[in-house]
């Protein structure tokens, strides 16, 4: 996972400039201010509070030769972390051993913790930096999530959950694609619909016969949203089919108490005609 998704159109100069603190006047806020009950909320907030913890235990976390997470911490993570849709049971029965990247929880968490500054690796270890060791510290987190969703979305590259097709899209216009979202997600919608809704059209999107762009968006955009507590899923059979459900995303209540937009349209110079 590197740490800056690269552009893919000239709005990824808007992208940049579209996220602020809480009091700026920018077209995209995100609150710093949640309690304690919302901070849960998020599996990804909460399950960095663990990783965290840990790390500022007894010197760190072993890491191997490669910079991975031991089998060890692996295992005692899957232990302790709760991820929505995820079953440890289920997923590694036939595994002895799991390796950091085939725990896409604990692999997400950890490098967005360490993109947020919140972790580092250091002589084999991986340990709570300074600020990290002040949300350990504190008795509450307000400010963890908009710390953590920053370091996702405009520092991180998510290309890694959907492999390296259609390159850093749709990350790369994350601020217009929230706010699409803000409008179209007030109701149940499939990943289909809601891409043709928010994301940007690029064009090996419209010109593919696949449908790839929609699995895609549900990868990079809608599941992590769903893991940062701000969209809800669901899922149903689908008729005549054995294998395989719909799935569907609405705007869960956190989702307008987190982000907040400001966004003006710009007059046009001359009446149209």
């Amino acid at each position: 996972m590197s740490n800056r998704p690269g552009p893919c159109c000239p709005l990824t100069a808007l992208r940049r400039c579209f996220i602020g603190h809480h009091k700026e006047t920018r077209a995209l806020t995100l609150a710093n201010d949640l309690t304690d009950i919302e901070v849960a909320r998020s599996a990804v907030a909460r399950n960095t509070l663990i990783l965290l913890r840990r790390a500022a235990e007894g010197g760190g976390l072993k890491l191997t030769a490669t910079g991975n997470l031991s089998r060890s911490v692996v295992a005692e993570m899957i232990d302790r972390f709760e991820w929505p849709g995820f079953d440890p049971a289920e997923s590694f029965r036939f595994c002895r051993v799991v390796d950091e990247y085939a725990f896409r929880p604990l692999f997400f968490v950890r490098h967005i913790a360490q993109t947020a500054r919140l972790v580092r690796s250091y002589r084999g270890v991986l340990g709570t930096t300074p600020f990290g060791r002040g949300f350990v510290e504190e008795a509450t987190q307000g400010s963890l999530q908009s710390i953590l969703f920053r370091a996702a979305f405009w520092q991180a590259d998510l290309g890694h959950l959907a492999g390296s097709l259609l390159g850093p899209w749709p990350q790369c216009h994350i601020g217009i694609v929230l706010w699409s979202l803000s409008v179209a997600a007030t109701d149940w919608q499939t990943p289909a619909k809601l891409t043709r809704l928010c994301a940007i059209p690029v064009k090996d999107v419209v010109e593919s016969s696949s449908n790839d762009g929609s699995w895609v968006t549900e990868e990079r955009i809608l599941l992590p949203l769903y893991w940062y507590g701000l969209l809800e899923h669901r899922s149903e059979a689908i008729p005549g089919r054995r294998w395989g459900r719909r799935r569907f995303y609405r705007k869960s209540p956190l989702f307008d108490r987190f982000l907040a937009f400001c966004v003006q349209w710009e007059k046009p110079a001359a009446p149209g005609h």
